[in-house]
């Protein structure tokens, strides 16, 4: 189909026919993009102003181009959650109508030392359990996480921790309740552990989420460092004018 001039910019219209295409199904996830010399000559456009209106649509991250390989369409998130909505990884994952799952885990116990200490408020030979963990979404593999919690806080033992939310299992007998929680988002292009469990390449991104959750008297009780696959998560805000 040639695109018809009208008052917007050549590119604008070509870009908006793209989405359009990709939204009735025309180009399909991870599915290689005509070159460039055909897509221009399909849509009836210069090959510069199809380059400027596929320069945008990579900045929207609608598509990704691989340098001598060609284009593709980027696959969708599975799941998109605010990040000022603090919930457990089971509930996005639940909330997209999958079934969450653990298909790793290792549990290990050592004395908090100088770094956990200062961050947990605790002494030193308190005992800090890291519990690492591969959540997966109706058995595919999307979170690695990698969580540190203080023991006597955890009641919830190793098979226990396999059916449940850690929100849930610091929460179970009520003397914990989770309020708020500090979190700082990292890409990382790639993690040679992270990216191996998680069954992705290097042209995979992750999102690395490290968080602090506290309780409602300001009490830190969990330290989570969480690697989502990037093509499976998206993280959003609300932002409002005060």
């Amino acid at each position: 189909m040639v695109i018809k001039a009208d008052q917007r910019h050549l590119y604008v219209q070509v870009i908006e026919h793209i989405k359009q295409d990709i939204e009735a199904g025309r180009f399909k996830e991870n599915e290689k993009f005509p070159s460039e010399f055909e897509l221009a000559r399909t849509l009836g456009v210069s090959r510069a102003t199809l380059r400027e209106a596929l320069r945008v649509l990579e900045e929207e991250k609608v598509i990704v181009r691989k340098h001598g390989v060609g284009t593709f369409l980027k696959p969708r998130p599975l799941f998109s959650s605010g990040i000022e909505e603090l919930s457990s990884v089971s509930t996005m994952i639940r909330n997209a109508g999958m079934k969450p799952g653990t298909i790793f885990m290792e549990v290990s116990e050592a004395p908090a030392g100088d770094e956990c200490s200062e961050k947990f408020g605790c002494k030193t030979d308190d005992s800090i359990v890291t519990i690492k963990r591969v959540r997966t979404a109706d058995g595919e593999p999307v979170v690695y996480c990698i969580d540190q919690v203080r023991a006597g806080n955890l009641r919830a033992d190793s098979t226990e921790l396999m059916k449940t939310s850690l929100f849930d299992a610091l929460e179970q007998d009520g003397k914990i309740h989770i309020s708020q929680a500090i979190a700082h988002i990292e890409p990382v292009g790639y993690d040679q552990e992270a990216s191996s469990i998680l069954r992705c390449g290097v042209d995979v991104p992750l999102l690395v989420l490290l968080q602090k959750h506290y309780t409602e008297t300001g009490e830190m009780v969990l330290l989570s460092k969480n690697y989502f696959r990037a093509d499976k998560f998206s993280f959003h805000v609300v932002r409002k004018r005060v």
